[in-house]
């Protein structure tokens, strides 16, 4: 210590010198008010909003703010619309925010059990619920679980339509039932409680919303019939509660045993029977609607993305085997099915909204909340949230093994003490289900019974049909030789014998009129025959154009469909003559070729096809750059050459000596793939970076887009082909050529390698996004023209 430190020290003691002032505390920022969201209505604030369209409402807050207040008549609400912010509400905040009115209501209902309860007396009916659904527990439910599902799914028939939403209620039910209680529903009350369940959470909302608690005591339709639903639900709980099976209640270890055994640790005494059947009431509720609507989710989005429901059956060949009772190292061992299971939870999150009350003032974030605020918050909302979940409509499995969210934006089962005990009995019944299901059946959507969202409290799944299809064998399917994988149980196996999934695509307003406006075109161009419209309208191109490219508009939309217009009547063509007489095929070809690299005359011909393209070549390329248009010219010239080089091979009988790698290249670039992926870049406004167009993990991703396009393409044009008597350049003929095996097994083995290369391309996605973080929108691209090709693909008339 210096002389100088040590003087001031000893006169600071002896009082001559003042100690040093402290540094000044930073100013602090004082909390703030939520701002109220625009457009409350006089007498009734936002509520017509909310009842209107939840998820439209709460999904519009955001930008406002963290938190929001609306109005719902007399009452203020603040709207929770941040994931973090939420995360704090019901971690840090817990003690001080106990549940809202909306929870309050089911009071009624569930009593004071372990979903009612708060603070200590929540945490003592924790300790005596938790061991219920112990790790050392999970393998005998597991086992309940799969018997369950496939006695239920033995009961099914062929050709039987199913209601799903009904279909999957009642299996959840039963899993519940039999795996907690030891007991066995009859019939009427299963069929009771599945009818009394919508009357249930009809009347949690509306009550929830009553300005005055007094009116949920008013005879109105809507409160008898909630009275009735928990009456019902009442007397299937003592039915499961009550029921004997074979042996004691304590040989059997169920959830009541458990309970009746159990100490309340406020009074030292055992637990009444009215406490029992809270409980048991609890499970019922959080256990059944829940999980049985996100199966209901689950199947229907395995109906639109087969290739999910192909890479996830591979995924169970591989470490569930069929007939084998599931385990938990079993599952663990399932990543891409915990991912699709993620994904489905994210996407229809079943809680709509949620509610806390402040007890006290509380500060969250930036926001002062009065005390007796009440808040509100949409775990549907928050994961649909676009900055933490991109593109946060579309089912994209992918996204939880690049990271998903993170974990304070993903709360399907809550967070802190409030999270839901029995989370991994949750994990475990929809995996199990699904496999057990999906093992038996092939269902098939009918048309126009596709699940749709009717918002509550929660986000039910109702519409679904199907119509079931017995899956072949039970047996590990053996690896194949033409792709490297275990070949996947496929979707449609053979593709089309059955009816097509219908998937509703991008429908608006300027895609209509761009499909009206391009068939103008192609009849003033002489394409088409006034007589040939009807037809090639059944095509709907216009719908490939909107899953394949949904941000295009105006002119970018009016190319896009006349190119592929264009290229669909070129393509037309060579299913006649020119397809097997190689001279004609060059004659029709070589005048597109040469228009790709300079003024070219009339070609006498074909001279309408010659014509329309030559337009159709000076709009792709008129403001394009040098790069562009000779990367175009190129990958165009590529596609048109394989008409004449396939007209050769038929011509010259030299198809059936052809190897898979010549009929994939053929394939590749004649599915004109690569120059509509070079028109993402026109649709964005500007190239792709040289750099990124350099990369060779770019060239590995078009390749694959190319091939998993046309692949997804002689899926489910192979029976129209055969039918033609022109399936020679289809890649299944090929594979079966190849193995020397039957066309199931070859329809299979091009599934697989589909899946394969969609799962090759993800990882190059992200490779590719570290790398050039610029160029998501041209990566996302090439994923929705994959997508785009499967969704219209399935459902054109063109192949049917």
């Amino acid at each position: 210590m210096s002389l100088l430190t040590e003087t001031r020290l000893h006169c600071q003691r002896l009082g001559i010198v003042p100690p040093r002032p402290a540094p000044p505390a930073p100013p602090t920022r004082r909390a703030a008010l939520p701002a109220l969201a625009p457009g409350a209505l006089p007498g009734i604030g936002h509520a017509a909003a909310l009842l209107r369209d939840p998820l439209g409402f709460l999904g519009s807050l955001p930008r406002h703010g963290g938190v929001v207040r609306i109005r719902l008549g007399p009452r203020t609400v603040c709207v929770v619309t941040d994931a973090r912010l939420v995360h704090t509400l019901l971690v840090a905040l817990a003690h001080d925010c106990p549940r809202g009115a909306v929870q309050d209501t089911l009071k009624t209902a569930f009593g004071d059990g372990l979903l009612m309860s708060e603070g200590q007396a929540h945490r003592d009916r924790r300790r005596v619920v938790q061991p219920a659904f112990a790790q050392d527990r999970m393998a005998g439910y597991l086992e309940v679980m799969h018997r369950v599902t496939e006695e239920r799914a033995g009961r099914w028939r062929p050709g039987q339509v199913l209601d799903v939403a009904k279909e999957m209620n009642h299996l959840a039910l039963e899993i519940v039932t039999r795996s907690l209680f030891g007991a066995r529903l009859s019939e009427d009350a299963t069929v009771d409680f599945h009818r009394a369940l919508p009357d249930l959470v009809k009347g949690q909302i509306v009550q929830s919303l009553y300005p005055h608690p007094s009116l949920g005591r008013l005879p109105l339709p809507v409160n008898r019939r909630f009275e009735a639903a928990v009456r019902v639900l009442n007397r299937v709980v003592d039915q499961a509660v009550n029921g004997r099976g074979p042996g004691t209640e304590e040989e059997r270890g169920t959830l009541p045993a458990l309970l009746r055994a159990a100490v309340d640790p406020a009074t030292g005494k055992p637990l009444t029977e009215d406490d029992v059947r809270s409980e048991a009431i609890t499970m019922f509720g959080a256990g059944t609607e829940t999980v049985s609507t996100t199966l209901t989710w689950l199947l229907d989005e395995l109906l639109r993305h087969p290739e999910v429901e192909a890479r996830m059956l591979a995924e169970l060949d591989e470490h569930l085997p069929a007939g084998t009772v599931p385990t938990p190292e079993a599952l663990a061992r399932l990543t891409y099915t915990r991912s699709v299971t993620q994904e489905v939870v994210r996407l229809h999150a079943p809680n709509a909204f949620l509610m806390r009350t402040a007890t006290v003032p509380v500060d969250l974030g930036p926001y002062r909340i009065p005390a007796g605020t009440e808040l509100l918050y949409s775990l549907t909302a928050l994961h649909r949230d676009p900055d933490r979940y991109p593109d946060p409509l579309a089912f994209r499995p992918e996204r939880w093994q690049e990271g998903g969210g993170g974990r304070t934006s993903f709360l399907p089962f809550g967070a802190g003490k409030h999270k839901c005990v029995g989370e991994a009995f949750a994990w475990a019944e929809l995996t199990v289900a699904a496999a057990a299901i999906l093992r038996r059946w092939r269902p098939q959507a009918l048309p126009s019974s596709r699940a749709r969202e009717v918002v509550w409290t929660t986000v039910q799944a109702q519409g679904l049909k199907v119509r079931l299809t017995p899956r072949e064998g039970s047996a590990p399917p053996a690896r194949c030789p033409a792709s490297g994988v275990p070949a996947a149980r496929s979707t449609l196996d053979p593709p089309l014998t059955a009816a097509p999934r219908p998937q509703p695509p991008r429908v608006t307003g300027e895609l209509c009129e761009a499909a009206r406006r391009h068939t103008d075109w192609a009849v003033r161009g002489g394409l088409l025959a006034p007589d040939d419209v009807p037809g090639y309208q059944a095509y709907a191109l216009h719908e490939l154009i909107g899953h394949a490219f949904p941000r295009a508009r105006g002119e970018d939309l009016n190319l896009l469909m006349d190119v592929l217009g264009w290229f669909t009547i070129l393509d037309d063509r060579f299913d006649g003559p020119p397809g097997r007489r190689a001279a004609e095929a060059r004659a029709l070809v070589e005048p597109l070729v040469t228009a790709l690299h300079g003024p070219s005359r009339g070609a006498p011909e074909d001279s309408r096809l010659a014509a329309a393209w030559r337009e159709l070549w000076r709009r792709q390329s008129a403001t394009a750059s040098p790069a562009w248009r000779a990367r175009a010219a190129r990958e165009w010239q590529a596609c048109l050459d394989t008409f004449p080089a396939e007209a050769e091979h038929r011509a010259g009988g030299t198809v059936p000596s052809l190897g898979l790698a010549e009929t994939i290249r053929l394939r590749r670039h004649g599915s004109c793939l690569y120059p509509f992926m070079n028109i993402l870049e026109r649709v964005h406004g500007t190239d792709a970076p040289a750099a990124f167009h350099a990369d060779p993990a770019l060239h590995r991703l078009r390749a694959n887009t190319a091939d998993a396009a046309t692949l997804i393409n002689d899926l489910y044009s192979l029976e129209r082909e055969e039918r033609q008597g022109e399936a020679a350049f289809n890649t299944v003929h090929t594979v079966q050529r190849a193995l020397g095996c039957t066309r199931r097994r070859a329809v299979r083995a091009v599934r697989a390698r589909v899946a394969r290369l969609c799962e090759e391309s993800e990882a190059l996605r992200a490779e590719l996004l570290r790398r050039h973080p610029g160029e998501r929108w041209y990566l996302d691209g090439t994923r929705e023209l994959v997508e785009g090709a499967r969704i219209w693909s399935s459902t054109s008339r063109r192949y049917r």
